[in-house]
């Protein structure tokens, strides 16, 4: 019968306990952790930001493609309805304005594109002839360079809306939007706003309906020149450079505004097509000009009024200067649109980086995957053939050091555990300045061979070298306090020491309590993550880390590379490093396994993530010079640093961004393609956990949790791995940190 852990003892009434070392040391590290938290989210903010700009400049988010036709038009005036293209609201009233006899408005719509609009303005400047550019707001963000030059050009340019929607569908709210985001685009890219306005899918004037006609109403209130055409090349429809020429030729003699098309798709017919069109119609006698140029011919005694929203200033008609319908943007709007350009900047630079990352990520991934199945099973075929061996087998005791802080709903499953172990041992635990009464409890139990060193608090590397003293026999095992082993897991831990080469084992740790959804997202990451991965490092020489929770060292490699050091946060992992430089070789035994209580909550999770990822680049950083170690020692350097900073640093940054850019192209690009390779990802990933389950006979049920930890479990992952680069960025350091324990873990648990 266990006896009872007397409770620890009170403080005095009216007097409050002082904080211990170890609770001041993690008070002053949480401080310091809560601006690199915070750094970390705002990074991870700011880069959905440029996502979702990205995105928004190719297509809204659920974009609305509807077109609409033949509605009627009882609310449309008759003399808008038969009137000229251009159409403004003097005082309030509908008036439509005609293209003088003999002149030609050369419209053009759905550009800046970087291809064709450069290739337009070449030639409108070789023929010295103007246009009207109605420009889509995303494009102009995107290509702000080329509605600079055809400003200076002379040519005149309009708002087309900012994603080329049709606005009757719209809400007024989102009207508003179009139009001012797209003024935005014109002030950042030109330093302009403009007073022409073209509706996308619009054409004549009686094709006005009752459901566009409030837009245009609202939008000739605010000072807006609406622009419609007369006549339509329809180059759009490809149908041939002589039909593109015919259709956009006016009658005799009438004047006109025609339509062409500098983007939208390919072009070319229209850009072989324009030079005949200009040089016919000057052969008719045609003149060209702008809309401002045709409006001033034709109502030069009535002044424009400018768009009130807007802080603009009035420019005055130029020949190669602004246009009349342009303003010089002033104020927040300059200011704000210069912002957007630069914000569309970031975007159009990030996105395509980052894809073309990711297409190298994904590479690695598969090739990983692939070389995580080919050599795990090499290794599983070689460690279970029959006649392979260490050597002779080890049966000579053996020191179990239990570091132990604050364990006391542990310790005893644990010492327990090692007490029916069928290896000889000696278990020494090591209290690190307890305050729960865990050496009394290790004591009170009564197990053989059981001896308990007290220490003042001082951290897990220090308890575990003072563990290190103490020990009577050459090999030692290190465990960690919450973790229980198996009757044969010592005795299976030790055989490969017959090797005299083997300086450190590592042996299978698995999670105890994988009830909950958490634990059993980690179950799943440490069989597949973990364990197969340690069989692909093995078979390669180059294990990276004995963990915390099952290793085995001989004592004298130990004090050879100086013990366990408090440099980094991964102490396991820089003492494997040293001992691969110091010449030893670290080996996986895959049948030693021992079962750990996993982070029950996603704070503890978190805490226990952030110190392994941070601590492993720590080690890293420590050991780079073993890319340089020369002879066998530098074995490491040469294989296994390359393979962990990739696998281990580079590609968990950038592998759940392939969730995050698989909602972007769900969202903006296709959504079936995208979620088919999300799944075919998902397919490959779910076959090499199958296979690592397999290796180490666990049950497959818990595979069917894969889908929901790819979705929320990875990206808390990848939420700590940018914590962790922040603050290897920043500096610091933290203490050991205690996860909170529940004891759970009492025995070992089945596979099941």
């Amino acid at each position: 019968m266990t006896t009872p852990t007397p409770p620890p003892a009170r403080p005095a009434r009216g007097r409050r306990r002082a904080p211990s070392r170890m609770e001041r040391a993690a008070g002053r590290a949480a401080a310091l952790q809560r601006p690199r938290v915070l750094l970390a989210l705002l990074l991870l903010l700011a880069l959905t930001c440029v996502m979702l700009l990205d995105g928004y400049l190719r297509a809204e988010v659920g974009g609305d493609e509807r077109v609409r036709t033949g509605a009627s038009a009882g609310d449309v005036p008759d003399d808008v309805l038969d009137g000229g293209p251009i159409l403004t609201f003097p005082g309030g009233r509908a008036t439509t304005v005609s293209v003088p006899d003999k002149t030609i408005v050369l419209t053009f719509d759905d550009g800046p594109d970087p291809t064709w609009t450069p290739q337009v303005l070449e030639i409108l400047d070789t023929y010295d002839v103007p246009g009207t550019f109605f420009l889509v707001g995303s494009m102009v963000s995107r290509h702000p360079d080329i509605v600079r030059n055809m400003v200076e050009q002379g040519n005149e340019v309009g708002v087309h809306t900012f994603t080329h929607v049709d606005l009757s569908y719209q809400s007024t709210a989102r009207v508003t939007r179009e139009i001012e985001q797209t003024q935005l685009a014109l002030s950042g890219a030109a330093g302009i706003t403009t007073t022409l306005f073209r509706a996308p899918y619009s054409s004549e004037t009686d094709a006005i309906d009752d459901y566009s006609w409030p837009v245009y109403e609202s939008l000739g209130a605010d000072g807006y020149t609406s622009v419609f055409v007369d006549t339509d090349s329809d180059d759009w429809k490809r149908p041939g450079v002589s039909k593109i020429v015919e259709w956009a030729t006016p009658e005799d003699g009438e004047g006109a505004s025609v339509l062409f098309h500098d983007a939208g798709g390919e072009r070319s017919q229209t850009i072989e097509a324009l030079p005949k069109y200009i040089e016919k119609m000057k052969a008719k006698g045609y003149t060209f000009t702008t809309v401002s140029g045709a409006m001033a011919e034709q109502q030069s005694t009535q002044p424009q009024q400018s768009p009130q929203p807007q802080e603009s200033q009035p420019a005055q008609q130029s020949g190669g200067g602004l246009q009349a319908a342009h303003h010089r943007a002033t104020g927040a709007t300059l200011y704000e649109g210069k912002a957007l350009i630069a914000a569309v900047a970031v975007a159009e630079w990030t996105v395509p980086a980052l894809s073309a990352g990711l297409v190298v990520v994904g590479v690695a991934v598969m090739g990983r995957f692939a070389m995580m199945l080919v050599l795990a099973r090499r290794h599983h075929r070689k460690r279970n053939r029959r006649r392979f061996g260490w050597g002779p087998p080890v049966t000579g005791p053996v020191s179990v050091i239990v570091p132990a802080y604050n364990e006391k709903e542990c310790i005893e499953a644990t010492l327990r555990s090692l007490a029916r172990g069928t290896h000889p041992v000696e278990i020494i635990v090591v209290d690190d300045g307890s305050t729960d009464g865990t050496a009394e409890i290790a004591e009170s139990l009564g197990l053989p061979g059981v001896r308990v060193v007290r220490q003042a608090n001082a951290g897990k590397p220090a308890a575990l070298n003072n563990g290190v003293r103490h020990a009577r026999y050459d090999i030692v095992v290190m465990m960690d306090g919450d973790t229980v082993f198996e009757p044969d897991t010592v005795r299976h831990l030790v055989q490969p020491f017959a090797d005299p080469s083997v300086g450190a084992v590592a042996g299978n740790a698995k999670v105890g309590n994988r009830r909950t959804l958490i634990g059993a997202w980690q179950h799943i990451e440490y069989v597949m993550g973990f364990n197969l991965d340690r069989r692909m490092y093995d078979l390669l020489r180059c294990m990276p880390t004995i963990p915390g929770a099952i290793g085995a060292f001989r004592r004298e490699a130990v004090l050879q590379v100086g013990g366990m050091s408090d440099d980094t946060l991964a102490e396991d992992t820089d003492l494997t490093i040293a001992l691969h430089r110091a010449g030893w070789r670290v080996v996986y035994e895959e049948h030693a396994r021992a079962w750990t209580e996993a982070p029950a909550s996603l704070g503890q999770l978190w805490s226990q993530r952030y110190r392994w990822s941070y601590g492993t680049m720590q080690a890293l950083w420590k050991h780079r010079r073993s890319l340089t170690d020369k002879g066998p020692s530098g074995r490491f350097g040469r294989v296994g640093m390359p393979l962990v900073v990739l696998f281990q640093v580079v590609t968990p940054v950038f592998a759940p961004l392939i969730d995050v850019f698989t909602v972007y192209s769900m969202l903006f690009v296709d959504f079936r393609a995208a979620l088919l390779a999300w799944l075919a990802v998902l397919g490959v990933q779910v076959v090499c956990a199958a296979y690592a389950f397999r290796l180490d006979r666990e049950k497959y049920r818990y595979l069917l949790m894969m889908p929901l930890q790819q979705l929320a479990y990875r990206q808390m992952m990848y939420l700590v791995l940018i914590h962790s680069c922040v603050t290897a960025l920043t500096g610091g350091r933290l203490r050991w940190q205690k996860l909170k324990r529940t004891g759970e873990v009492g025995t070992p648990a089945g596979s099941g």
